[in-house]
């Protein structure tokens, strides 16, 4: 499964709530998790458009109890247990509806420590690599996004799939971290 350079975000922070995913070109996406004075957990997504600009791209509302809350992506809010459904057809899966309508599974891989992302048709289009802690100037980072640009439909790098892709690699992440 190779990817070119551009492809491949290099993922910062065990805690991927508070976490930065970076390549040569610099961060793309920024995950800023804010706690309000009620006690109100809050996860931004920061997508970067160009220099010193970015967009957000998510909110993610969590539970008061620390758990999966509320996604807003875009204008559509939906609650977080919809973007990991367990998929009970494969152990430790998870599916979620995308941009695109089709449905789409984050699953451990069957032969590395690799969780890929399968589309509909089985194709691996994108896939998050454990890596052991390394430093570099942004933080250290635990794990790699790759995007694979031409499997499947060829969409993954398309800002709605990408954006989507990010936020539920993370919170596939977090559901695998904190066991829910």
């Amino acid at each position: 499964m190779a990817a070119s350079t551009n492809d491949v975000l290099s993922w910062t922070n065990q805690d991927p709530r508070e976490s930065q995913l970076f390549n040569t070109w610099g961060v793309l996406y920024r995950f800023a998790t804010v706690v309000s004075s009620n006690g109100q957990s809050t996860t931004t997504l920061w997508r970067a458009v160009r220099a010193n600009r970015e967009d957000r791209v998510a909110k993610l509302e969590w539970a008061s109890n620390g758990g999966l809350g509320r996604a807003v992506i875009g204008k559509n809010a939906v609650p977080m247990s919809d973007l990991v459904r367990p998929d009970p057809r494969y152990p430790g899966a998870r599916v979620f509806n995308a941009p695109d309508g089709l449905q789409y599974r984050w699953r451990p891989s069957t032969n590395s420590p690799d969780i890929v992302l399968e589309d509909p048709a089985g194709n691996v289009v994108a896939f998050f690599r454990p890596t052991r802690p390394t430093r570099y100037q942004i933080g250290d980072v635990y794990g790699e996004l790759h995007f694979l640009r031409n499997a499947g439909a060829g969409t993954i790098t398309h800002p709605p799939m990408m954006d989507t892709v990010t936020v539920t690699s993370m919170l596939f992440r977090f559901c695998q971290a904190f066991g829910l």
